[in-house]
């Protein structure tokens, strides 16, 4: 049974199930596929239940909007107190006040639920978290507690170190949700955040532990590194394990979507042991040889999903990724590229993807030019 941590006077499971990420009946065009398969779906979610995780994650626009509805109807047939049910407010996607109103009472429709037990800001930066102080967002949610809408109030993070100590300070946060793995401890301050998100008494959730399944798909060299010293654990383990190795951190949400990634994930965080500090150094070692790469950061979210001419682009960046780090030859990556129906050259450099890329990765430049360039 999955380990748990202490919150107020509740407990978590230090694993919480990411629904971005579900089984899909057409897997290759995941990026923009509403088509979620209810049935594999289900059985995650009552192998997620069994093993004792009691939290689940959602937002409005996961799955093309179809996450909200999958994850409530999947989870109604157990009672409503023993499980965690956590979403987001997208504030980019209300051009007036009042639209905050409309999308709160749209997820409830959607998911079946009277409340949230956890719910948050979605993706804050600076902008997003200007409009939310215009909008008075914070209150909004504040007088959701008050109503027993909301039972915790927090954000998710995509912005700079001066901005989370801005919104650090402006109210008071139930919690609050980072990206944190160990190639981003460095590269994206994740460790800063952890720390001042730990100085102020706000417990940590994790997304992107494995950074969109990179880090359990690495190079030959870094799998042999791992495997001198646990032979018998996964490489994804390691990065579940490093972010577990953390104490405020309260859960960590994997987009587990086979029931092999879900038992390998239970197992490393069943009777969990924190890490040595050499086992730190390795994870440290393996961030600075995946840094020589020429690996682009994208995590597979698909937040840059709708793009205007369809072009499926974390396909695309996952292609050549794979060439780059050398799980594939450069024809397998090729042949990956040829079979994205949509791809680099219908680009019309816009912009709106680059826009919603919470790693702020200059899409369009990428796609006219590296990634054009390799394809040609």
């Amino acid at each position: 049974m999955i380990d748990k941590r202490k919150f107020k006077d509740e407990e978590i499971s230090l694993l919480g199930l990411g629904t971005m990420r579900l089984p899909c009946k057409t897997p290759l065009k995941r990026e923009a596929n509403p088509l979620i398969n209810y049935e594999k779906g289900q059985k995650l979610v009552d192998m997620a239940y069994e093993n004792g995780i009691n939290y689940f994650d959602t937002a409005f626009m996961y799955h093309a909007g179809k996450s909200e509805k999958f994850i409530g109807t999947a989870l109604k047939k157990y009672p409503r107190e023993s499980y965690k049910l956590a979403d987001k407010l997208p504030i980019w996607m209300c051009p007036k006040k009042s639209d905050m109103e409309r999308i709160f009472q749209k997820q409830l429709d959607r998911t079946g639920h009277e409340y949230f037990d956890f719910y948050l800001l979605h993706s804050l930066n600076k902008d997003n978290f200007d409009k939310c102080e215009k909008f008075g967002a914070y209150d909004f949610l504040l007088k959701k507690k008050q109503d027993g809408r909301v039972k915790n109030i927090g954000f998710s993070f995509h912005g700079t170190i001066d901005d989370l100590k801005r919104i650090v300070a402006a109210h008071k946060w139930d919690f609050a949700q980072i990206q944190m793995n160990y190639l981003d401890w460095k590269n994206q301050n994740a460790k800063e955040q952890y720390e001042i998100l730990t100085q102020a008494g706000i417990p940590v959730i994790v997304m992107e532990p494995v950074r969109g399944g990179k880090l359990a798909e690495v190079s030959p060299d870094i799998e042999r590194m791992f495997k001198a010293t646990h032979p018998n654990e996964s490489v994804a383990s390691w990065a579940i394990k490093f972010v577990a190795s953390h104490p405020n951190v309260l859960t960590i949400l994997s987009g587990m979507n086979s029931a092999e990634q879900m038992l390998d994930n239970v197992k490393s965080l069943t009777d969990f042991k924190s890490f040595s500090e050499r086992e730190y150094k390795i994870c440290e070692n393996a961030a600075a040889m995946m840094n020589k790469s020429e690996v682009i950061p994208c995590t597979g979210c698909d937040y840059c999903s709708d793009c205007p001419k369809g072009v499926k682009i974390s396909s695309i960046f996952a292609a050549y990724n794979k060439a780059k780090s050398k799980e594939i030859t450069e024809d397998e990556a090729r042949s990956l590229y040829n079979q994205i129906d949509i791809n680099a050259s219908a680009c019309v450099e816009c912009g709106k993807c680059a826009s919603h890329c919470p790693q702020d990765i200059k899409i369009p430049n990428l796609l006219k030019g590296k990634i054009s360039e390799y394809f040609v």
